[in-house]
C-alpha cells in the first residue's frame, strides 16, 4: 500500500496545518486536559479519513484480450443504451461506476490499445448519480482503439466535492489494460460506453474493483 502522488503534498500541509491547531488549542486553553484528547483524537480520525481516500494499493492485473475491466473501485449505477454525440454519434452501451470518497480513487485503463481521442470538458459539478453528469459536468473523454479495432471510450466525471480530474494520457499514446490513466479527487463517477453486442458481467448495485473485476466481454 503507497499513498498516491496526488496526496502527498495536501497530505503534507494538512499535518502541518493540523500540528499547529492542536497546538493553538493547548495554548488557549491550558490545563483542559479533555478539550486536548477530544481535539487530538478529532484531528487524527480527519486526517486519517482524507489519508485513506489518497491511497493506492498495489494490484495484480489478468489481462485479456475480449475483457473490460473496471475502470475505478465503486459501485455500479448505470447500464443502459446511449447514443454518444461526443465521438460514435451511435448507440453504445454504457457503464456507470460510482466512487464514493471511501473508494480507492485511481483510474485503470479498462483495455489495452492506443489512445486514439482525448479531451477535457470544463463543466458543471452536479453530483455524480445525477443522469446530467455524463454531459454536463467537469470531465475527460477517452477513446482507446484496441489491436483488433474495437473502440472502448471512457470518461472521468466530476462530482459535487469532486473539482480536480487529473490525467496521465495524450492521443497516440499506448496503453496496457489496467494501466493507470488518471484520478479524480472525493468522490466522482466513471462512464464506459461499449459496443452494443457486448456481453455485461455485472448488474446495477454490484461492487466492482479498478484493474480486478471484469465489468464486461466484447465479441
Amino acid at each position: 500500500m503507497t499513498i498516491h502522488k496526488e496526496g502527498r503534498k495536501l497530505l503534507f500541509f494538512l499535518l502541518l496545518i493540523l500540528v499547529a491547531l492542536n497546538l493553538l488549542v493547548i495554548y488557549l486553553a491550558p490545563g483542559e486536559e479533555k478539550v486536548h484528547t477530544v481535539f487530538v483524537i478529532v484531528s487524527i480520525l480527519f486526517y486519517l479519513l482524507i489519508l485513506q481516500f489518497f491511497r493506492n494499493p498495489r494490484i495484480s492485473i489478468t489481462s485479456h484480450d475480449k475483457h473490460v475491466l473496471a475502470p475505478a473501485d465503486g459501485k455500479v449505477v448505470v447500464i443502459e443504451e446511449v447514443v454518444d454525440k461526443e465521438y460514435f454519434n451511435v448507440p453504445r452501451r454504457q457503464i456507470s461506476i460510482f466512487m464514493s470518497p471511501v473508494n480507492v480513487h485511481v483510474n485503470r485503463s479498462p483495455v489495452g490499445g492506443v489512445v486514439k481521442y482525448f479531451k477535457y470538458h470544463p463543466g458543471q459539478y452536479l453530483v455524480a448519480w445525477h443522469p446530467k453528469s455524463s454531459t454536463d459536468n467537469e470531465r475527460t473523454t477517452v477513446v482507446v482503439e484496441m489491436q483488433d479495432g474495437v473502440q472502448v471510450l471512457f470518461r472521468q466525471i466530476a462530482g459535487a466535492l469532486a473539482r480536480r480530474i487529473k490525467w496521465y494520457i495524450r492521443e497516440g499514446q499506448p496503453i496496457e489494460q489496467g494501466g493507470e490513466f488518471g484520478f479524480i479527487k472525493f468522490g466522482s463517477r466513471v462512464d464506459i460506453l461499449l459496443p452494443l453486442d457486448a456481453e455485461v458481467k455485472v448488474a446495477i448495485g454490484d461492487k466492482v474493483k479498478g484493474g480486478r473485476s471484469v465489468i464486461a466481454e466484447l465479441k
